[in-house]
Formats: C-alpha cells, structure tokens, sequence
C-alpha cells in the first residue's frame, strides 16, 4: 500500500463515506501502522461475518490479528485485576492512532491442515469438547429400540415391575459389590457379617459369608451379596420393597434378581447353574417402561466422542468411513479363473494348492474355473469372493505336484 493511502471503509465510489448507520456500530480504526500496514484509516460495521482479502504481505494478518486483537485482547487485560494480570501478562500496544467501538477480541490460530482421519474443524478448534459437555448436560435419552423419551425409575417402579413376575416365583435378590474386578477380596466377609448378612454369591456359585472362598488375585470376579430370598406373593409387598430399597442401596443403583426354576417348594443356594435359573437386572438409571431390559447409560461427554470406544460407531468405529471389496477391481471380466481372472492371484499356477481348492468349490457349486468370469452368476461371484463358511471339501493332491 502506498503511504497516501487513506482506506476508508465502506466507501462509496465518489468517495463519500455511507456511514448512515449508528456511528457506534462500528469499529472505527484511524491510522493503523502496525507492521507494514501504512497509516491505515478503515471503519468496520459490528455484528457482522467480514472477510479481509488481499495479496500476500498486504497486510491483512497485521490488520485482524496485530491491530484489532491485540489491542482488544490489551484492553481486556488491563480492566482485570493487578493479581490476576500477574499471570495473564501485560500485552505491548499496537502502532495506531485511535480505535473505538472496539469489544474483548478472541482469535483461532491458523494451523497447517492435519492428516489425521480424527481431526475435524471441531477437534482441531476444541469446540467439540464443548459440545460434548453440553450435550452430556441437556441432552434427553431415548429407547434405542423404539426411541422413546426415557427417565431414570424409582423403587417404586422398580418394586411393581417385580411384583408383575408369576405368583410362586422363587426369587433371590442380589445386590452387586464386585463387577469384573481383580483381586481376592478378602475383607468381604467380615465387612458385611458385621452388617447382618449370611450369603453371598461369587462368580455364579452361592456361599455362605462364612465360608468365603478363596479368590485368584490376577483373575476377574463377580460378587453379588445376597438381601433377601423370597416366594413372591402379594402380601410380601412391604417385605419386597424394603429389601429391594436396601439392595439398590449397597449396589449403587443396581439389583439382580435370581429366579430359580425348579420343583422344590424351598430357596437354597445349592445345585444352583445356568440351566436352572434365569437373572432378572433392574436398575435406577435411565430404562425404557417397553423395553426394561434395554440397559441405557447415564449421559456423560464420552458417549459423545467419536475418538472414545465407548461413543464411536461400532460399523467404521469413528472415522466415518470403511473399507469394502469393490468386485469390479477384483474381478477381469474377459478372462477365467484358470487364466488370473481374479487379480491377486492373477499369477498362480494352474496346478497350484489354492486353484485346487477353487475347483472343488466349483464342483460343487456348478460351476468350472474354465468359464469367463462374466459368464457367472452373482451367486457363485459371492462364493468366490466370501467363502462357503465351515464347509470341507475333497482336493487331490499329487505328491510329485509338491516338490
């Protein structure tokens, strides 16, 4: 830019400014010379997207981030605290004349273009770890199955949902303590003895607490303390709610209910497997009144994450995309099997093991490796290309063939 130059902006092309506007929504810029900006007069309306173009070393970084945010950016800090400009440090003013109209500035560094398949606009300028959190906060859970607004459940829906089971059901309500966890934990036993209670049940098998069995420290267990046990019947309402208060209690929002099918008219933990009993799982947290077994997490910003396990999509795991087999790259329509038909495998040997292998397949199947490939039928293309699963098949394979 010329040294004469007086850039009046928003200017009309006889010269005449149209500033018809309030004066105070604009951010009125005189004699701006930070850098190679040369005197620079220049009047930029609020509340608006403006885009500075221009030729490389015109000026326009010197202008949007030395000038304007730099001297935003200084204003802010000086209206702070002495103690609090201690660790925020004391900006140098830029070279102009005077600013007004002039807002705390914020500024989104320029970056080189990452690579990553991860990177995003939102990650590479941390506004999705805001979004994650807002999400997370006022965000509303739905059924995965029948997406319907869900809410946590009380005891009180917990209890009725219990008390629907058959009459006669013979129940055995657990509280969990222990979820695939290591270790040997050894102070269960004379911690909850103390409490009142006289079994417990670990990795499937019921115990007494006085018999607690002695745990491999490297391997994963699953402890259950057992509250009550009971045949279910309506005059047991208040006996059912208490116990059913107190196991949510001790497994912090989560009960179990063994259900025990047999002919016997007593609840023992003896001879109790898979074959005989079923396990019932009610929680506290967010459920579906249609479909209550449909456990659904409490909302939290990693569910929100497509770089976490836990909210990626399971299909691409959170890149977005996937790899599939494109059979027309794999596949040389004009020629067979026999001749390299099939392009990675376009240089085996007639004889070879693996052609072998195709032509019993292709006996099977009715269809011969002699044939151009685009004489096949999408079936047996698909055979080809994804197997015939634990299917076995007789090859003959001569000795001599293999030396």
């Amino acid at each position: 830019m010329e040294e004469t130059t007086k850039n009046k902006g928003l200017l009309s092309p006889g010269g005449k400014a149209l500033l018809k506007d309030n004066p105070d929504n604009y951010i009125k810029i005189r004699g701006a010379r930070q850098n190679n900006l040369k005197n620079i007069d220049l009047d930029i309306p609020r509340d608006k997207l403006v885009v500075i173009t221009g030729l490389s070393g015109s000026g326009k970084s010197s202008l949007a981030f030395d000038t304007i945010y730099a001297e935003g950016q200084r204003r802010y800090v000086e209206s702070l605290s002495s103690y609090a400009r201690m660790f925020l440090g004391v900006m140098d003013k830029p070279d102009f004349d005077t600013i007004t109209g002039l807002s705390p500035a914020i500024s989104i560094d320029q970056k080189s273009t990452s690579r990553n398949p991860r990177s995003t606009v939102a990650t590479v300028t941390e506004v999705y770890d805001y979004l994650r959190l807002l999400f997370a906060r006022v965000g509303v859970p739905h059924c995965p199955i029948c997406h319907r607004e869900v809410s946590k459940r009380s005891v009180e829906d917990i209890v009725n949902e219990v008390m629907k089971l058959p009459i006669g059901s013979k129940l055995m309500l657990l509280a969990p303590i222990v979820q695939q966890k290591k270790g040997e934990f050894l102070h269960i036993s004379e911690q909850y003895l103390q409490k009142g209670f006289s079994r417990v049940r670990v990795d499937g098998v019921v115990y007494a607490l006085d018999e607690f069995p002695n745990l491999e420290k490297q391997e994963r267990h699953d402890i259950e303390l057992v509250v009550d046990r009971f045949i279910l019947n309506p005059e047991l309402y208040s006996r059912i709610s208490s116990s059913i208060e107190q196991a949510l209690d001790l497994g912090q929002g989560l009960i179990m209910l063994l259900k025990i099918n047999d002919n016997s008219s007593t609840i023992e933990g003896k001879n109790l497997g898979k074959s005989n009993t079923e396990v019932l799982t009610y929680s506290q947290r967010y459920a579906c009144p249609v479909h209550p077994d449909e456990l659904i997490p409490e909302l939290e910003p990693r569910l929100f994450s497509f770089n976490a396990p836990q909210g990626a999509c399971p299909t691409c795991t959170g890149l977005g995309t996937r790899m599939e087999i494109d059979p027309n790259l794999v596949f040389n329509q004009n020629l067979t099997i026999a001749e390299g038909g099939i392009r990675p495998f376009n240089r085996v040997q007639s004889d070879s093991w693996w052609l072998k292998r195709l032509s019993a397949v292709a006996a099977r199947y009715g269809f011969s490796i002699h044939v151009p490939i685009r004489e096949l039928t999408e079936e047996q293309k698909h055979l080809i290309l994804y197997g015939t699963g634990n299917e076995k098949y007789e090859v003959k394979f001569y000795r001599h063939q293999m030396d």
